[in-house]
């Protein structure tokens, strides 16, 4: 068993009965389709707090009575009434009527006496047995009401006297003539007994209430409500009322949706509340002993769309219900939560609402089960579907399946089986989670990085290049020092030169601007962050050859010199690797040809007797020295293009240094004037390049 949950403005309302208002399933289609019901979970799912509390097409007033043991109802089609038991919880006889109900009266504590007022203008008195007595009016009546210490049946109808009828002389008696015009069919549409002083008061299609004493048959005044300015008063007409307990609160319903609140002792309204809908006020009901931290009484207000729970002291929002058909009448049981609903829809509607009061005591199981019911809450009815426009539907593939069960109209749109929809939307857009998944990525770093305290640099008008640098060294600086754990003070203030007023001019004067296209400036900046850089950075297994433009050239630089073995970092998602690649800083040469390593040695090897199985750039020094010691001073290209020098350990100091094709000549002479034993200096410089060059490759 469950029960179908609404929390509007965060109060439960239990759909205790007729939570498909227009769902029924005769006898004898039921018995047939026994076993097709059992896979029905509509069906299996519903609630019947009271059996059979529906009537065949529609359910017109709805009363309980005073000793709280029955509840009548009147309906159509064939017209009759019904009377239901609460301690059996079912129905206790229905009798048929000769034609529609407009409303009835309980004249006793239980269902034995009652009065009816029907539609062909007749005045019918049902008693146990049967009709007890059928009397007409010379109008169409509109409402009844009883008044007890004279025994005079009140009827209002569309005129502009009020029938009475007195019932322990048997007899009509003397209308109470009121002011409204009978012309056009206007009339007195409902009356009203206060219970604490008797006073009877009526609304009318004037847009009056008069109050009139039944002892002296007089009447002792006439309010005019008053709405706001927006509001027409022309159309304006008094469509319901009720009095409280207490004999001074009043509520009054328009038949444009406002209720006014009233003190019998002013004119004024205490406030006026709006259902927003326009339509006729038809139920007004006073609830006392509403549970909660406030204990305020509550008004329940009904037209034929909505009922709404409201405070009566200052008129604000408790809660509201829509059923989904339009609603005729509204019983509220006495001291409980209970509401009953009369409506156009088959089945009458039952809510619970705790907030209000406790369940009575013939369904004391209420509050059990709806204890039950927060403790393991119940899916809303459209958890499993999913709506759609005719727009996403056709974008999915699925335009084809409008008119089938598949979908189910509503609005402006069709409710879709959610699993069904997953798989259409899954098909029409494969790459839809991995959208998903990064879009989460991203909105969760940007959350993070939202709430991370951010300092902000405030750069000048001029030079903001220079103070962007001068900034982060300072900044780093800091850094330092304080995961050294040095004195602070000792440590670059924030600002430095920023704040230097010695300085201040090279930051505000546009004459100290910095000319980055200056030859000065290259010169002292040859390496910019910004620019592109001269060299090209390749892997270990890779080797530049020079272009044929530069050996055209001739120009050759050492071996030192050329080849420079630089540290890269390359990220890979969240972790660095660490590569050694070789680089040529050799200038001026943009086009380079780039050959495999086993190539460049099979060059190498036809240019050499001896085999080659490693580099010469990756030999270590150890290894030419082994070489190179029963060879003589040679001198033979690099495998990078360069040249490189070979020398025997035991050989005098003055051996020659070949510096290239071009400057050969050059260095021969300089190799003739150091020859011998003097100052050796070339040949020195020689030995320390290769020294450093040996270094730079481990």
């Amino acid at each position: 068993m469950s029960l179908q949950v609404q929390n509007a403005n965060n109060v439960k309302i239990y759909t205790v009965s007729g939570s498909k208002g227009s769902r029924s399933i005769p006898d004898w289609l039921a018995r047939r389709n026994k076993k097709a019901l059992k896979n029905d979970l509509e069906w299996r799912h519903r609630i019947e707090l009271i059996q059979d509390f529906e009537f065949p097409e529609a359910s017109l007033k709805i009363r309980t009575t005073r000793d709280g043991k029955y509840v009548m109802a009147t309906g159509v089609y064939k017209p009759h009434m019904r009377v239901y038991e609460y301690s059996e919880m079912s129905m206790k006889f229905d009798r048929h009527t000769d034609a529609e109900n407009v409303d009835f009266q309980i004249l006793s504590d239980d269902w034995t006496k009652t009065v009816h007022l029907q539609a062909d203008r007749s005045v019918e008195f049902q008693a146990q047995g049967g009709v007890h007595f059928k009397t007409k009016i010379p109008k169409f009546g509109r409402s009844l009401t009883y008044h007890y210490p004279s025994c005079d049946l009140l009827v209002t109808a569309s005129s502009n006297e009020i029938y009475r009828i007195n019932l322990e002389q048997g007899r009509f008696l003397n209308s109470l003539v009121t002011d409204v015009d009978p012309a056009g069919g206007n009339g007195v549409n409902c009356g009203e007994i206060n219970p604490a002083h008797m006073l009877y008061g009526c609304g009318t299609d004037a847009g009056t209430v008069e109050f009139w004493d039944l002892r002296v048959r007089g009447r002792v005044g006439i309010l005019a409500p008053s709405l706001p300015e927006n509001v027409l008063s022309s159309s304006l007409s008094i469509s319901s009322m009720k009095f409280r307990d207490d004999g001074l609160t009043m509520a009054v319903g328009t038949s444009t949706g406002h209720v006014l609140m009233y003190d019998l002792r002013s004119n004024v309204p205490l406030y006026v509340k709006d259902h927003q809908y326009g339509f006729p006020i038809k139920s007004l009901t006073f609830h006392e002993g509403t549970q909660g931290d406030d204990g305020r009484s509550k008004v329940v207000s009904a037209d034929c769309k909505i009922i709404k729970i409201w405070d009566r002291e200052n008129g604000n929002n408790f809660t509201s219900i829509e059923p989904v058909n339009d609603i005729n009448d509204v019983c509220v049981v006495d001291d409980s939560g209970l509401m009953f609903v009369a409506n156009e829809g088959i089945q009458m509607q039952s809510y619970y609402i705790p907030s209000l009061g406790p369940a009575p005591k013939w369904c004391s199981f209420l509050d059990n089960l709806t204890e039950e019911l927060e403790e393991n809450p119940v899916q809303n009815i459209y958890d499993d579907y999913k709506f759609v426009s005719r727009k996403e539907l056709a974008s999915l593939g699925l335009d084809h399946l409008v008119g089938s069960a598949v979908l189910k109209p509503y609005m402006h749109g069709f409710f879709i089986d959610l699993r069904l929809y997953e798989k259409a939307k899954a098909i029409a857009n494969p790459f839809a989670y991995t959208d998903y998944r990064e879009r989460e990525a991203k909105e969760k770093l940007a959350k993070e990085s939202g709430s991370r305290i951010r300092a902000t640099m405030k750069l000048p008008k001029v030079n903001k290049q220079l103070a962007t640098k001068m900034m982060l060294d300072e900044a780093k600086a800091r850094r330092k020092a304080a995961a050294a754990g040095d004195d602070t003070s000792a440590a670059p203030a924030e600002g430095g030169a920023l704040k230097d007023s010695r300085f201040s001019d090279l930051f505000t004067n546009p004459d100290f601007q910095v000319d980055e296209g200056a030859n000065e400036y290259k010169l002292l900046n040859p390496v910019q962050s910004t620019k592109k850089p001269s060299y090209r950075i390749v892997d270990e297994d890779e080797i530049e050859e020079v272009s044929d433009v530069s050996q055209s050239d001739g120009s050759d630089v050492d071996s030192d010199e050329d080849l420079v073995r630089v540290s890269t970092y390359k990220s890979g998602g969240r972790d660095k690797k660490k590569s050694e690649q070789i680089t040529s800083i050799r200038s001026g040469i943009k086009d380079r040809k780039r050959i495999p390593k086993m190539e460049a040695l099979k060059q190498q090897a036809s240019n050499s007797s001896a085999p080659v199985l490693k580099s010469q750039a990756q030999r270590s020094f150890a290894e030419r020295v082994a070489k190179d010691r029963n060879s003589a001073n040679t001198i033979s290209r690099s495998s990078a293009g360069g040249m490189e020098m070979s020398f025997k350990i035991g050989g005098g100091r003055g051996g020659k240094s070949g510096r290239g094709a071009k400057s050969s000549s050059s260095s021969s002479r300089r190799g003739e004037s150091g020859g011998g034993g003097g100052g050796g200096g070339p040949q020195r410089r020689d030995r320390r390049s290769a020294g450093r060059n040996t270094i730079r490759n481990l």
